[in-house]
């Protein structure tokens, strides 16, 4: 063999064969292993053996993974600190300190220049991702022209292509994160695209794809209602609910229209919620039909809602549905008639608080007692001196006036 006159290449030489020469004695060891130790054991002790390895080169493979991940997770984020302040002082000079957001001139009119963003790494997936937040960002602390010119900018730099892509991945993440930036900068979204999100599998994507129904549709905001068919969840109900009630510019409509028709009772139940919010008087010929139901939890939600709406007119079928109705809808009834507070069924009021076996009946029959009687001409002091100690202190409770009913 010829002499390596270069020390750099010898070095080099000299170190791959030492390596080669471990990786051979390395490969004679298992093959040893293989044959002293592997191939004359049990067939359970091999089987063992496997398992084992397998569960030493996944644990590796996972850890290996997770370094990476870390490795990469940290690289953007050194990469991030450098371009999010050079982002933040673009926007603050070319859009919040634009001299004509100060003459009061219509945003479509106003021609940004956004060729000192063109000098950002804008080729790289993360920059663009990055210059959206950051736009998303000032956006949500800011009202007006300065807004709309934050909208014009995320579309005049054709970053709204990256979130229609992502709209149309297969991943629901990315199917939420998009929806997520076409909500906060008002984009619009053809029903068709958006709609049948409303009904997908994943609970995430589902209430997404809601609450951007809700902001961005021009048509009509409530039409997933026709269409839903996995149930509104509690939280989801309460985050729909905030998303409906801030919404500036949205077409309320009536919400007995789904109390009648739906066949989703969970639908049935938050449009109950909604008509109290906007007191739908309208609504009530149609929750008096729920008091039919065989569903005595809903049926308890339309007794609450017509207590809520005051509606007078339900007194005399709620109190004639009482007797056969099971603990949650009886109170409900009694919170009803101490809502509506006419005045009328004061006798049935001291019947149930005087008789009932329940405690909470007493308790619900002693507070719409106590809100009936201000309209009543029969005098309380008859009914707290024939009352037993426990139910004088129920009473003695409920007309407290510090305690909120």
């Amino acid at each position: 063999m010829s002499q390596i006159d270069n020390p750099k290449l010898s070095a080099f030489v000299e170190t791959a064969s030492s390596y080669l020469e471990t990786a051979s004695t390395s490969a004679k060891t298992a093959f040893r292993f293989m044959e002293t130790t592997f191939l004359n054991a049990p067939l359970t002790i091999q089987i063992a053996m496997v398992f084992i390895i397998i569960a030493i080169v996944t644990t590796m493979l996972a850890y290996i993974s997770i370094l990476r991940n870390r490795y990469r997770g940290y690289r953007t984020d050194r990469k991030l600190a450098r371009l999010c302040p050079r982002i933040d002082n673009l926007l603050i000079d070319e859009v919040l300190s634009h001299p004509s957001v100060q003459q009061h001139i219509p945003p479509d009119e106003i021609q940004l220049n956004i060729a000192p963003f063109e000098q950002l790494p804008l080729h790289r997936r993360w920059a663009r991702q990055a210059l959206t937040s950051r736009i998303i960002h000032f956006r949500r602390n800011v009202r007006g022209n300065i807004a709309q010119l934050l909208r014009n900018l995320y579309m005049q730099l054709d970053l709204d292509n990256d979130t229609i892509k992502k709209l149309k991945s297969r991943h629901w993440e990315k199917k939420v994160q998009a929806l997520t930036e076409l909500t906060s900068l008002d984009m619009f979204i053809s029903d068709v695209t958006i709609l049948p999100m409303t009904n997908d599998r994943n609970r995430e994507l589902r209430a997404a794809a809601r609450h951007a129904y809700i902001k961005l549709s021009k048509n009509e905001p409530f039409k997933f209602f026709d269409i839903a068919k996995e149930p509104l969840l509690m939280w989801d109900q309460v985050e729909l609910f905030r998303t409906i009630t801030s919404t500036e510019n949205i077409a309320i409509p009536n919400f007995a229209r789904w109390i009648t028709y739906s066949g989703n009772k969970s639908v049935i139940s938050f449009c109950l919620k909604l008509v109290v919010h906007y007191n739908q008087h309208n609504a009530v010929p149609a929750i008096l039909r729920l008091l039919d139901t065989k569903d005595h939890y809903l049926r308890a939600d339309a007794i609450n809602c017509l207590g809520k709406l005051r509606a007078r007119i339900a007194e005399d079928k709620l109190v004639g549905l009482y007797s056969h109705q099971p603990i949650p809808c009886q109170i409900e009834i009694l919170k009803a008639l101490g809502r509506i507070g006419s005045g009328e069924h004061v006798e049935f009021l001291k019947t149930e608080f005087l008789h009932a076996t329940d405690f909470d009946l007493r308790k619900h029959a002693a507070k719409s007692l106590v809100k009936n009687q201000w309209v009543s001409d029969q005098p309380g002091d008859e009914l707290v001196s024939s009352v037993t100690p426990e139910n004088l202190r129920i009473l003695r409770h409920c007309m407290n006036p510090l305690i909120k009913y």
